[in-house]
């Protein structure tokens, strides 16, 4: 994924991030895809849970967010799609111009995808040191991407050294497991430290709730931007807190799109072109004449003054237009020029 090799175009991947914020509704992810679609974001991520396949009845809750749910197997089991219900979500973002990303969470999950045809791989942070969900991903072939929240460095050296081993294409995603993030925590820095550790594409997993980390990482080059949404703060959800906005997104999307046009486009200091000369000519000034002026006056200091337009001698010019004589009556605000003056006194 070099170079974000996702695209080819060297953009930052916007992906954003539904996760289960359609709390188990296919209408309401569809709905996501189409505002997602709508904000201009490049691709649309979920997470496939298989309750039976990734928990037991002992797994705790790591926000206890409301009481239809007794445990946290019961969570996930309300989460799932069916193989059809996936494939129609995925059919869906791709007729909406979006890439389709989903992350497993068990090997089951992993090959329901496979089968739905995803094109690359987001591996949690918390499912990364799984080894044999990790082998699974890598018979595919796909590029991973691999979030760094919970995992030590030593593991993430392993980890990618494992990814690319395989011959696969690797991204790694700086995340700071809190939701939501404060800015102190969200950690900008380890973007160019993986960028040069690894040397593959890198970015962030924002979990912030606003649109800032986003904008300074596509500042510094980030390839992949990954934002949880939703569309309004007023929806139920564990992740709420720590989402933007598809309206947010909207703007996000913009912000990126004009820092990368901004360091894609290095400007020179030049103000000989035509533009910058017409432009100095309206907002600079000349030296004119304070009073009326008779032919053969010899200019005095209270003879001038500046003032807009430009043109003619500009303000530094005053002190060596005095002493000279002009050669023509002079009207107020006239902006003197070289054929006012006596020949070969200017």
């Amino acid at each position: 994924m070099e170079n974000n090799s996702l695209f080819g175009n060297g953009r930052c991947c916007i992906l954003a991030e539904v996760g289960n914020t359609h709390e188990g509704s296919l209408g309401l992810a569809h709905s996501f895809i189409d505002a997602v679609a709508k904000a201009g974001a490049d691709g649309v991520k979920f997470q496939t849970h298989i309750a039976e396949a990734e928990s037991t009845a002992l797994e705790p809750f790591r926000v206890k967010f409301g009481t239809q749910d007794r445990t946290r197997y019961d969570y996930w089991k309300r989460m799932e799609f069916s193989e059809n219900q996936w494939r129609e979500l995925a059919r869906h973002a791709r007729e909406r111009g979006l890439l389709f990303v989903s992350s497993p969470f068990s090997i089951e999950a992993v090959d329901l995808l496979e089968r739905v045809e995803v094109p690359v791989w987001k591996i949690a942070s918390g499912e990364a040191a799984d080894s044999m969900l990790l082998d699974r991903v890598l018979q595919t072939g796909l590029p991973v991407l691999v979030s760094t929240g919970l995992i030590s460095l030593e593991e993430l050296d392993g980890i990618v050294s494992r990814i690319k081993m395989s011959g696969g294409l690797v991204g790694v995603l700086q995340c700071t497991t809190m939701y939501p993030c404060p800015p102190e925590r969200i950690g900008l820095n380890l973007i160019e430290f993986f960028r040069n550790r690894y040397h593959c594409s890198v970015g962030l997993s924002d979990h912030s709730g606003t649109i800032f980390p986003g904008l300074a990482a596509a500042s510094i080059r980030a390839d992949i931007l990954e934002v949880h949404v939703t569309l309004s703060r007023e929806m139920f959800g564990p992740d709420i807190p720590a989402s933007v906005t598809t309206d947010e997104l909207r703007q996000l999307v913009e912000g990126v799109r004009f820092i990368e046009a901004m360091l894609d486009s290095p400007v020179v200091q030049d103000a000989s072109t035509d533009e910058v000369r017409a432009l100095r000519q309206l907002f600079t000034k000349s030296v004119v004449a304070s009073r009326f002026l008779k032919s053969g006056t010899v200019l005095e200091t209270s003879h001038l003054s500046t003032k807009k337009p430009g043109g003619g001698f500009p303000p530094e010019a005053m002190n060596r237009l005095v002493g000279r004589r002009i050669c023509c009556d002079v009207e107020l605000d006239t902006v003197l020029k070289a054929e006012h003056l006596e020949v070969n006194e200017e």
